[in-house]
């Protein structure tokens, strides 16, 4: 399956069981700085037991493998799961929202663009830039860092220095 068509199921399932979502990782950083190869995609989501476990269930329909039991352990302490499109390798990792303030505003502060031909709500390059580094601060990888260097370079002064 294709970014486009693996994004537009993504969207359209999150959308008909009222989960709200924002595009953050790779992709984000991609669209708002340099771009990179990838074939992960991370969403932060934010949506009750009840939709996630049927949004679990709307995957496994569509030939992904998407783990009941890991939801059912990320619906209860939050934290993460993960759904892979085994036809195609592509990995989706659904971030539940966090319960903090900077997490809520960068979700709420999230912005309409066009991503793979598709309008889907995408994190602010100032927050990404915030998130990227504090993922840097914990070890998670150098693309972190590069992530940020490239949005910088690209976005420069359209970012907010507040």
């Amino acid at each position: 399956m294709s970014l486009e068509r693996i994004l537009r199921l993504l969207v359209q399932n999150l959308e008909d069981l009222g989960i709200g979502y924002m595009l953050i990782g790779s992709l984000a950083s991609s669209f708002h700085g340099d771009p990179r190869a990838t074939q992960d995609i991370d969403l932060v989501i934010d949506g009750e037991r009840q939709a996630l476990d049927a949004l679990g269930a709307r995957l496994r329909e569509s030939g992904f493998y998407a783990d009941a039991e890991a939801i059912n352990r990320a619906a209860e302490a939050g934290g993460m799961f993960s759904t892979i499109d085994p036809s195609s390798g592509w990995k989706v990792d659904f971030i539940l929202l966090k319960d903090r303030a900077f997490s809520r505003s960068e979700f709420d502060g999230g912005v309409s663009a066009e991503v793979a031909g598709l309008s889907l709500s995408l994190v602010r390059p100032d927050d990404m830039v915030v998130a990227k580094l504090e993922w840097a601060k914990l070890g998670e990888s150098d693309k972190q860092l590069r992530d940020v260097l490239g949005t910088l370079m690209v976005q420069g002064p359209a970012l907010d220095r507040v």
